[in-house]
């Protein structure tokens, strides 16, 4: 069969895929049919429709007018939707022939050789032009027209043939080295990191397209989006506050506060708004305990729980209470909402102008609740569910759907299996460092490998966090150099491409599974779970179990 670049083409209209099928059934299996060629070079873009390589013949470039096409005054046209435009199918098809031959030429590496034949034709699969019909610009044996169809393959050998202008007929080797310098320079090692980026990309696609929710409920001031993880949630939120800043339509431009509670989130939210345009930028981005410091609110120490349970909420309604109109927001959003604490809506809905009608949009995952906290808004809000996981690999998403209340659907593409590497408590640490030196070996860029615990830290998170103060550590998860070391408690929010989640507890703990849970969906395209086979079947059940091979 014919070589086929690339295999399976996608065409803008179906005259150039009946004419690449025509030649794909008849072409013989030395030959290579290359479709939708892009080459640019010193004077223009060229789109090349078709270009057939043939051992002992020569190399055509063929340019494929569908629709009605006529020559007329010396010109080409075409009628598309009931107008007439001039065309210009010869030079296209000339142009990319002289494009196609010169780079490959330049390529004195890979030719350096003599010169080859090539040609160039024009294919009308729908109109007929009769069999004496000639132009100056272009013989009727350089025109195939919807009567050549039954003998397409064999009119473009003769076609090549007559233009060969007493140049070389190629070898079947010549063909293979122009389907190699057309196809680039070959990668020296399989990248995954480009491969993860590939489906970021694609991730971040369906993402923005989940934003059309938005519009649905643009008129909704108070919604409580309910997403398992890798829902998009925080993206949607992101996407929320900016809509609302910059205003469109019926809805007036506002003044909106985008809060969560861990340090990590709160800085990826700050790094992400630092990009977008001054006018889309919410007034406040940041901890709850950043929104109460804004108004004086004072700071405490991390082990006193009554402190920011009891003590802090109550002094920031106060604060909330006496701020001026201009100081208060239209809408609030709070991201990981199942973070908040009962005593914490209470600032949050005081620091709105239209405490009765001001806008609160909640993004939660009960699942992800990993404090004994249980506050909910003490406002109705209209629910929304996300049931479509868009950032981990199926395989990924398939190893902790089980621990999900609730089912999702995989659709962040396929990726490899995941990973359980047994492991002693005592010795999880270890064999976990063994995997990220892997991950290394493999190609992952640092900036793309996350390690995580359920249990003590990892000694590299102690040594970071001793050295700088939090806000200073969370600034090393985007650090390019290294691979960030962290706990599943500071992670919800935040994802990397390759994880390990070392599971370092002998024993099954309060809201362990709910750790399990939000460690092994850190991952977006590879993930390795260590730990002990049995405290994780404990922790997880055996369906998870299963999944991990265990």
């Amino acid at each position: 069969m014919v070589r086929l670049v690339p295999e399976a083409p996608l065409f803008s209209n179906d005259s150039e895929r009946q004419v690449w099928e025509l030649l794909r059934d008849g072409l013989g299996p030395d030959d290579v049919l290359i479709a939708n060629l892009r080459l640019t070079d010193e004077k223009k873009d060229h789109e090349l429709d078709l270009l057939v390589l043939m051992p002992e013949v020569g190399a055509i470039v063929l340019e494929v007018k569908g629709g009605s096409v006529w020559h007329e005054d010396g010109e080409w046209r075409i009628a598309r939707r009931g107008r007439t435009s001039v065309i210009h199918p010869v030079d296209q098809a000339r142009d990319g022939k002289y494009a196609a031959r010169s780079f490959v030429e330049r390529d004195r590496e890979r030719w350096g050789r003599q010169r080859i034949v090539w040609a160039h034709g024009v294919i009308t699969p729908y109109t007929e032009f009769g069999p004496d019909h000639d132009e100056p610009d272009l013989p009727r044996w350089a025109l195939h027209d919807k009567s050549d169809l039954a003998d397409l393959v064999g009119r473009v050998r003769t076609n090549t043939l007559r233009l060969s202008h007493g140049q070389r007929h190629p070898t079947y080797d010549d063909c293979m080295a122009i389907v190699d310098i057309l196809n680039g320079r070959p990668p020296t090692s399989y990248d995954v990191n480009a491969d993860a980026d590939d489906r970021a990309a694609r991730v971040d696609r369906l993402t923005q397209e989940q934003a059309s929710i938005l519009q649905v409920t643009r008129l909704l001031r108070r919604v409580d989006v309910r997403g398992g993880a890798g829902s998009g949630k925080t993206v949607l939120a992101l996407q929320q506050a900016k809509q609302l800043t910059r205003g469109r339509g019926e809805v007036k431009a506002q003044r909106v506060a985008v809060l969560c509670y861990s340090l990590g989130l709160a800085e990826h939210l700050k790094r992400e708004v630092a990009t977008w345009h001054r006018r889309e930028r919410p007034a406040f981005v940041g901890t709850f305990h950043d929104f109460g410091k804004q108004w004086g609110a004072p700071d405490g120490e991390r082990v006193n729980s009554g402190f920011w349970e009891d003590e802090l909420p109550l002094l920031m309604a106060d604060l909330a209470n006496d701020l001026a109109e201009k100081d208060k927001y239209d809408a609030i959003i709070v991201d990981e909402a199942q973070d908040f604490a009962e005593t914490w809506w209470r600032p949050v809905v005081k620091a709105l102008r239209d405490e009765d009608e001001g806008g609160l949009f909640v993004y939660s995952d009960e699942n992800q609740r990993l404090f004994a906290r249980f506050g909910r808004p003490p406002v109705q809000l209209v629910p929304l569910v996300l049931d479509h996981n868009l950032r981990n690999t199926r395989q990924i998403h398939d190893s902790f759907g089980p621990l999900a209340p609730s089912r999702m659907y995989a659709s962040g593409g396929e990726g490899p299996d995941v990973r359980f590497v047994p492991s002693s408590a005592d010795d999880a640490v270890a064999a976990a460092d063994d995997v990220v030196d892997e991950f290394l070996e493999r190609g992952w860029k640092p900036e793309n490998v996350m390690l995580l615990t359920t249990g003590k830290r990892h000694p590299i998170q102690v040594e970071r966090t001793d050295f700088h103060d939090q806000d200073g550590y969370w600034k090393t998860f985007w650090d390019p150099d290294d691979v960030f070391y962290g706990h599943v408690l500071g992670c919800k929010g935040l994802e990397r491409k390759a994880v390990v989640l070392c599971v370092n507890e002998p024993e099954v703990r309060e809201r362990a599974r709910e750790r399990l849970y939000v460690g092994m969906s850190r991952a977006t395209d590879e993930l390795v779970v260590v730990g002990d086979p049995e405290v994780i079947r404990d922790i997880a059940g055996d369906a998870v179990a299963r999944r991990l091979g265990i």
